[in-house]
């Protein structure tokens, strides 16, 4: 696969996760998948809404990722929402749990996308929620951004 090609495949991205959460770190882990689950993901046919990653016994799982049956599948099609396994090394893991547990961060994936060599990959973030005030503040501030943007072209 050319990097042409990967460019041109889609991206599910999780629009909410910046407004609801305050990006501490991220990393990129490999994911889990079957057949039918990599072929509905190149038809751009996922979610990341609501899900986050949890970590058990020493493995990272996704859960509640929506990956819609593939409409070409058989009686072998995947389950949408099944827990999917990420794939870290086991040191990224140790620190992961680690600053989960101490600190009461979460994981939160805020984008799956193809690699270039044309693997499918989720960037997961550590994140802290945000309070009512915060959320405001953002919006206040995306607000105020925008009028400058519109005064500076010379559209009002």
């Amino acid at each position: 696969m050319t990097k042409e090609q990967t460019r041109q495949m889609p991206q599910i991205l999780n629009k909410k996760a910046r407004f609801e959460y305050i990006i501490l770190d991220r990393h990129e882990a490999g994911i889990a998948l079957t057949g039918t689950e990599v072929k509905s993901l190149r038809q751009g046919r996922g979610s990341l809404e609501g899900s986050y990653a949890r970590i058990d016994e020493g493995e990272v799982w996704l859960v509640g990722c929506n990956i819609s049956p593939y409409a070409a599948g058989n009686v072998m099609n995947h389950e949408p929402l099944r827990p999917r396994k990420l794939l870290l090394h086991r040191r990224e893991i140790k620190k992961l749990t680690t600053r989960v547990t101490e600190r009461g961060l979460t994981l939160i994936p805020t984008k799956l996308y193809f690699s270039d060599r044309g693997l499918i990959k989720v960037e997961v973030a550590l994140a802290r929620g945000k309070n009512k005030g915060d959320k405001r503040e953002d919006l206040k501030t995306r607000d105020q951004q925008r009028e400058m943007a519109r005064a500076v072209s010379g559209r009002f």
